[in-house]
């Protein structure tokens, strides 16, 4: 029986980054940059103030305070956000600005409003300012030849704002890995139909879909597909050569599944074999087709599907999007109730995880663990939030005991 840690080792070898693609920036959200974005221009590419407010020259109000009396300077005008007329400034003189406003020619400075009477033709100035102050100068944010974003970097809502200020309106991203989900069942009927005697609604191309969706890659769901030799054959070489991942669900155990087996073996290499972990411990792995596309093999039942995919499929999308971590988050919490697990096999048991409000401390509630248990109940799967990795050599938990838990975040 292999063990969890070597089943995913030859999993990660087998990952393969999309070749990058250049998108819009609108796009590229959520994916990582593959190129050092460099600024052709400073930001901002002129002086502009940053508050609305009286462009003046600093020397003219430094008086104010310092006993030489009331300062007032006449207005020579306005200057809007997105002006392109060149104005200067003469000495003692002040221009009413907004946000953003070019500032005039011999302009250092401007005032805020709430430092003068807001006077139109000519103002009283009520504090002094000094040189550079309210104002954003040319370059401030960055300068011609900076790198404005990283190559390796996650775009997020600031890198968009960033590329667009630096005007850029493409960039070359790593793309999402294309991911197709197929299952394999007699049984099986979609859940647009009312199953008959025998039947259940094929639940793992949905699920699994979605789990695909959350890790991010680009999903397409295939549904249920034949197992007639020749039709199966050429709807999964069909899949192999239009995505980097392939998932067939329902395809171990049994006499279908072995059929199935001997039609992906013609495509390539596929090996189904007993993993160190419950549930799930009987799973395939291949590579098939002329670009050797890595092939999963899922367990029929659904929560034995969903947790294979959480531990060896989910990790391959994270590594083809460029992730350097790709796992998911593990905290240690105390367990509020015994857990049994499986001796010599590495469990992954449902439990809500919580924290308590005065210590900061992880407590975790198993929801499929308690001795006597079943582990293929899907809706105490819906409820969980994590996952308690329980190790191989452990079969049994106390309450109180600290173990390590992968926290299932939600994207909200």
């Amino acid at each position: 029986m292999r063990s969890v840690e070597e089943q995913q080792a030859r999993v990660a070898a087998a990952a393969v980054a999309p070749r990058p693609v250049r998108v819009a920036i609108a796009e590229s959200q959520g994916l990582m940059c593959a190129e050092e974005v460099v600024t052709e221009r400073p930001m901002p590419g002129f002086d502009q103030a940053a508050i609305d407010g009286y462009a003046v020259r600093s020397v003219d109000v430094l008086s104010v305070g310092d006993g030489a009396g009331e300062i007032s300077l006449p207005v020579m005008g306005s200057i809007e956000a997105g002006a392109r007329t060149p104005s200067r400034l003469q000495p003692r003189q002040a221009a009413r600005v907004q946000t953003g406003a070019p500032m005039p020619t011999l302009a250092d400075a401007v005032l805020p409003l709430r430092w003068t009477d807001g006077g139109e033709s000519r103002v009283r100035i009520l504090r002094s300012v000094r040189s550079g102050a309210y104002v954003r100068r040319t370059g401030d944010d960055v300068q011609p030849g900076d790198v404005a974003v990283r190559a390796g970097t996650i775009i997020g809502p600031a890198q968009v704002g960033l590329l667009a200020a630096v005007g850029r309106d493409r960039v070359l991203v790593h793309p999402r890995p294309r991911l197709s989900v197929m299952c394999v069942g007699g049984e099986l009927v979609d859940v647009s139909r009312n199953p008959g005697t025998g039947q259940v609604y094929d639940v793992n191309s949905y699920a699994l879909a979605a789990a695909g969706r959350d890790a991010g890659a680009e999903v397409n769901r295939v549904g249920i597909i034949s197992t007639d030799p020749g039709e199966l054959r050429e709807t999964v070489e069909g899949q192999v050569n239009r995505n980097e991942i392939v998932v067939i669900a329902g395809a171990v155990g049994g006499a279908a599944a072995e059929s199935v087996r001997t039609v992906l073996s013609e495509l390539g290499e596929m090996e189904v074999a007993r993993i160190a972990m419950h549930p799930g411990s009987v799973q395939g792995f291949g590579q098939l087709g002329r670009d050797r596309v890595p092939v999963f093999l899922l367990p029929a039942n659904p929560v034995s599907a969903l947790v294979v995919f959480e531990v060896m499929v989910r990790p391959l999308i994270r590594l083809s999007l460029g992730k350097r971590q790709p796992m998911r988050r593990v905290v240690q919490a105390r367990t509020l109730s015994p857990i049994s697990s499986m001796a010599g096999r590495t469990g992954y048991l449902r439990g809500q995880l919580m924290r308590d409000q005065d210590t900061g401390e992880y407590l975790v509630q198993a929801l499929g663990g308690a001795p006597g248990a079943s582990t293929h109940l899907l809706a105490t799967l819906a409820e969980a939030n994590c996952l308690v990795v329980i190790p191989s050599e452990v079969d049994e938990v106390r309450t109180g005991e600290t173990v390590d838990v992968a926290f299932l975040a939600q994207r909200g």
